[in-house]
């Protein structure tokens, strides 16, 4: 059985974060629950004698907070949540609604096509895959919720560059270096404008065992209204079982997610 996004994880966590930083998040952390838990503004004395924490060591962490708009001071000095959490959480309920109105689109296509179907989203110069319909088959291909694969390695990565123009995807190429995951992984920049640029005029694009060997992915985007993209759907199978015929199947069921969540155009 092919482990598609567990290789991932494998391959891409080969740096170690330092024990320091670690410890900087954990204090992080406690200090944002000590300031959830309580209803009104918190003191800096309270907030130290709750996480256990030197008032020194609190106030450092705090002022980053309350310079990134995490945390935030009342008049007398007190700390709040910070009003741009309710960016995050918006983020969040986004996505559940997202997931609520696309799965059912992804378990008919899975049963079409007896393959597993994927929902990413982009971060940065990354997809993330936030979910997926499993064929009910002993060979099938797995991507882990929440597992993260480069752009230029996966068929709606391609799509997504592809939208930004030459420019951008010479951007990318010089930023990530394309790292090679495969004999197949398309390490040229001109490769890789080629793939992206044809994947967008044809409104899909593929995966030739460019992350992994043996695997097969067909991607397309999910637009909305003002046609920027929002999300992104794919097929993986093993590749001798990817069909061609699969193609209208999957654009036909990304134009099906856009209507559900308003974004068809």
């Amino acid at each position: 059985m092919p482990h598609y996004e567990i290789n991932f994880i494998e391959n891409m966590s080969t740096t170690e974060t330092p024990a320091s930083a670690i410890q900087v998040i954990d204090r992080m952390v406690s200090l944002l629950d000590a300031i959830a838990h309580n209803e009104g503004p918190v003191t800096l004395k309270f907030l130290a004698a709750d996480t256990g924490l030197h008032p020194s060591t609190a106030f450092r962490i705090l002022s980053a907070l309350s310079q990134h708009r995490l945390v935030e001071r009342d008049p007398r000095g007190g700390y709040l949540i910070g009003r741009k959490w309710l960016r995050y959480a918006n983020a969040v309920e986004a996505r559940v609604d997202v997931i609520a109105e696309a799965k059912p689109i992804m378990e008919a296509l899975r049963d079409d096509v007896g393959e597993t179907v994927n929902l990413t989203v982009r971060e940065g110069d990354e997809v993330v895959y936030i979910e997926r319909a499993l064929p009910k088959r002993m060979m099938r291909v797995e991507q882990v919720i929440g597992s993260r694969a480069p752009l230029h390695v996966t068929a709606v990565g391609k799509l997504m560059l592809g939208l930004g123009g030459a420019d951008a995807i010479a951007e990318y190429a010089t930023r990530t270096g394309l790292p090679r995951y495969t004999v197949h992984t398309l390490t040229n920049a001109q490769d890789l404008q080629r793939a992206a640029l044809n994947g967008v005029t044809r409104g899909y694009a593929l995966d030739n065992e460019e992350a992994e060997l043996g695997v097969g992915c067909i991607g397309v985007l999910v637009m909305d209204a003002f046609n920027n993209t929002v999300y992104g759907l794919s097929i993986s199978a093993p590749i001798e079982r990817r069909k061609d015929d699969w193609i209208a199947l999957l654009m036909n069921a990304g134009r099906q997610v856009g209507d559900r969540l308003g974004m068809g155009r």
